[in-house]
């Protein structure tokens, strides 16, 4: 039999770390929901502590995912693990996770503790997350640059207090997978009670090792990943949970373990998460990338048909590609259409909501011939990125021009806090214009970090998925759009951005870089 390897996702905290994937707790909602169609095991849906948006998140995740460990993430304080204990309380199964640096450089820099200190802090963090659950894991945090025999005694310390998962996170990317596998290796072997808890491996990806890293620790004891979808994450990102899934899946010649996860359920789950926090997954990026399964070299062509693994180690139809074929139209009635959605993990609390949504499929459907699910995602989302309540402006019409060597124009109508404005302004281009235009009404003060445009599927009638990064006094937000149109849609990206810029109640995460 092959040991389980669990599968932590913390997709809803350390990927939201990444500047500008701030999620709603609508948002997270729906991310959770398809997580635990995917069968993660542990679903990490946030830092309750750092703020009530965010206490309030996890707390509505607790409360709707039913086969899933809910965790929440906590600072060894005492406020950080009453929030996160009374966060998850609804939750069907809980779990807080609880962590201390414990590398010379933090302890001496950050922390001013002393190693011994540390220790005890550590052990009276477990024993208080107890008081609320009995499943409580516990990290070192940069654990990739501590001192083995120090290791060694906090993580025994810290089983014996309780904790019944030791997380080893190589918090800056450092390790090689040489290195962190040994640890993994050393750290089992040495501490006594090692056996009472599951190891597990952190890792993030600043040198491109992150996945590496992770299956060196599974191939040396640890029992649980830690990752990501897409990779998303703060800095570089943390370790990709399609890639670890796969390796996994296709390697069982090497790995002596196996996960539960539906992997069918991965392209659905990667396009939610890239849809939702506007983090597009780059053509070539392995299992979920457009081109992953694209063979354009004669050579691979003829070899594939002859025999399929003479250069494909995996089946697209394995992660979810084969179920992209599904084609809906503006014959499709209401019922097909809300099917189609939740077999997408797309779900509405409201009537009204799926009307609403309804219409636009129906709005689209009279521009696009055929409306695939990639179509459906973005509609979606892009309806849900429209906001009407509490939104300080909102785009009512746009009308742009451009003639061959004359500077292109646009014209946009605005509702700003319940009136009307117009504004019309030249630019290097259609989309530099409406910007422009946007900009004399809003007055924002903000830097234009990203423009990114992409295509949704194939076709010139396709849905255009358009990216804007706005920065201001360092807070970084991403708005997007979509549209057959793609100035209309760069047009609704920029004020779903702005939106976020205005909107003072979103949160701003205290340092947690475990």
């Amino acid at each position: 039999m092959k040991d389980h390897l669990v599968i932590f996702d913390t997709t809803l905290r350390d990927g939201e770390q990444s500047p500008g994937a701030s999620m709603t707790k609508e948002e997270k909602i729906r991310i959770a929901k398809q997580l635990e169609k995917l069968r993660v095991d542990i679903i990490e849906a946030g830092f309750p502590a750092a703020s009530q948006g965010d206490f309030e998140s996890v707390q509505a995740v607790a409360s709707v995912v039913k086969d899933s460990i809910v965790c929440g993430l906590a600072r060894a304080v005492e406020n950080d693990i009453v929030r996160a204990g009374e966060a998850i309380k609804t939750a069907n199964a809980g779990r807080i996770h609880t962590f201390i640096a414990t590398s010379p450089i933090h302890m001496e820099k950050k922390l001013r503790m002393s190693p011994e200190q540390v220790v005890e802090r550590a052990v009276w963090a477990i024993k208080r997350a107890r008081d609320f659950t009995d499943d409580v894991e516990f990290s070192p945090e940069d654990a990739g640059r501590s001192e083995l025999d120090f290791l060694c005694r906090v993580i025994e310390a810290a089983i014996d207090a309780g904790a019944t998962t030791i997380n080893i996170p190589d918090t800056v990317g450092y390790n090689v997978p040489n290195q962190f596998g040994n640890l993994f290796k050393a750290l089992i072997e040495r501490i006594p009670n090692s056996d009472k808890a599951i190891f597990s491996a952190h890792c993030h990806n600043d040198l491109g090792l992150a996945v590496a890293n992770s299956l060196a620790a599974v191939r040396n004891g640890a029992r649980q990943v830690e990752c990501t979808l897409n990779g998303l994450g703060e800095r570089a990102g943390n370790t990709a949970l399609e890639e670890v899934v796969m390796a996994i899946k296709t390697r069982q010649d090497i790995f002596a373990v196996d996960t539960r996860i539906n992997t069918q359920e991965i392209l659905a789950t990667s396009r939610l998460v890239a849809n939702i926090t506007g983090f597009a997954v780059q053509p070539n990026k392995a299992i979920v990338g457009a081109n992953a399964f694209a063979h354009e070299s004669g050579i691979h062509q003829d070899g594939v048909l002859k025999h399929r693994e003479t250069y494909e180690i995996m089946r697209a139809e394995d992660v979810g590609w084969s179920t992209n074929k599904m084609v809906m139209g503006k014959h499709s009635g209401r019922n097909a259409f809300k099917t189609r959605l939740e077999e997408l993990g797309i779900e509405f609390e409201t009537e009204q909501e799926l009307n609403d949504a309804f219409m636009r499929f129906k709005e689209l459907a009279d521009r696009k011939h055929e409306i695939y699910d990639e179509d459906l995602q973005s509609l979606v989302t892009d309806n849900n990125n429209q906001r009407v309540e509490n939104d300080c402006y909102r785009l009512i019409s746009l009308k742009a021009s451009m003639e061959t060597g004359e500077p292109s124009q646009a014209e946009v109508t605005l509702w700003i806090e319940g009136k009307e404005f117009s504004a019309s302004s030249d630019g290097g281009g259609l989309v530099d214009a409406t910007f422009k235009a946007i900009e004399s009404l809003v007055k924002s003060g903000t830097t234009l970090e990203l423009y990114s445009v992409s295509n949704v599927t194939n076709g010139t009638d396709a849905l255009g998925e358009t990216t804007v990064r706005l920065e201001k006094g360092g807070r970084i937000v991403n708005g997007m759009g979509s549209d057959t149109d793609i100035v209309l849609a760069s047009a609704k990206a920029y004020v779903n951005a702005l939106n976020k810029i205005a909107d003072e109640l979103v949160k701003n995460h205290p340092q947690a870089s475990v």
